[in-house]
C-alpha cells in the first residue's frame, strides 16, 4: 500500500495533500461505522465481437462467480465485505454513477484485471492485461502505466481522436486510478464513471485517491 504522500506522486494526480488527508479521514470514519456483506457473484453483460460490451443491457443467463478466481475463505470473505463498504462510501460521498474495484490476478487466460466489488450497471468482470487491449481500455492503460487517467469529457475526447472502450453510452466522464502495494507495484485499479461531463473535480479525485490508499489493505489473497 502506497503512503498518502507517495500516492499523489506515484499516480501523477494534481491534488493537494491536505485535501487527500481530509477525504481519508472521512473515508476511515465511514469504514469504521458501516459494514457491508461480501458479494461473490454478479450479473454480467453479453460481450460483442472482440470482447467489447456492445450488447449493453443484454445480460448473460449465468452469473459470474468470483469463487472461480478467488478462494472462498473467511479472510477473503472479510476482505470483499470491506471492499464493498468502500464502494458504498465512494458512491455516497461523490454520487458517482458507477464505481468498481479491480485486482490484477493470474488466470488460466493470462494476467487479467478482476472486478472484485462495484456499484452501478452490470459490466464485464475481466480485462486482459495486454498492450493490445490497452489501445482502447482506460483500465488497462492505467494498470500498465501505473498512472491515473482522468477524462472529464468523453465525447470531446473521442471526437479529437482518442480511443475509448464504450460499455455504457450514458457515461460522459471517467477516472481510473492505480492501486499500489508496499513495494509500489501496481496491483489493480479503481474505475469511476459519471453521466455528466466535468464531474471529476479535485474534491472527488481526492476522495477516490483516499480509497486507493485503503483498498490494498483489503485485496483478497
Amino acid at each position: 500500500m502506497a503512503k498518502m504522500s507517495d500516492y499523489i506522486s506515484l499516480s501523477g494526480l494534481s491534488i493537494s495533500r491536505e485535501l487527500l488527508l481530509l477525504q481519508l479521514e472521512k473515508l476511515d470514519a465511514y469504514i469504521e461505522q458501516n459494514s457491508s456483506l461480501s458479494v461473490w457473484s454478479y450479473q454480467i453483460p453479453e460481450l460483442g465481437e472482440g470482447g467489447a460490451c456492445s450488447l449493453f443491457g443484454h445480460l448473460q443467463e449465468a452469473p459470474f462467480l468470483l469463487s472461480d478466481y478467488v478462494e472462498k475463505n473467511t479472510v477473503n470473505e472479510q476482505s470483499l465485505a470491506k471492499l464493498q463498504t468502500i464502494v458504498s462510501a465512494v458512491v455516497e460521498f461523490t454520487a458517482v454513477d458507477w464505481f468498481g474495484i479491480y485486482q490484477a490476478r493470474a488466470t488460466n487466460e493470462g494476467k487479467q484485471l478482476l472486478k472484485l466489488a462495484y456499484s452501478g450497471a452490470p459490466s464485464r468482470p475481466l480485462f486482459p492485461i495486454t498492450e493490445a487491449f490497452a489501445a482502447t481500455s482506460n483500465n488497462i492503460q492505467t494498470v500498465l502505466s501505473a498512472k491515473a487517467r482522468v477524462i472529464n469529457d468523453i465525447p470531446q475526447y473521442v471526437a479529437s481522436g482518442g480511443e475509448y472502450y464504450t460499455c455504457d453510452p450514458k457515461v460522459k466522464a471517467e477516472t481510473c486510478m492505480p492501486l499500489f502495494d508496499d513495494a509500489q507495484n501496481c496491483i489493480g485499479i479503481i474505475d469511476a464513471e459519471a453521466f455528466s461531463e466535468s464531474f471529476f473535480n479535485e474534491e472527488i479525485l481526492a476522495l477516490l485517491a483516499a480509497a486507493c490508499t485503503r483498498i490494498p489493505e483489503y485485496l483478497p489473497k
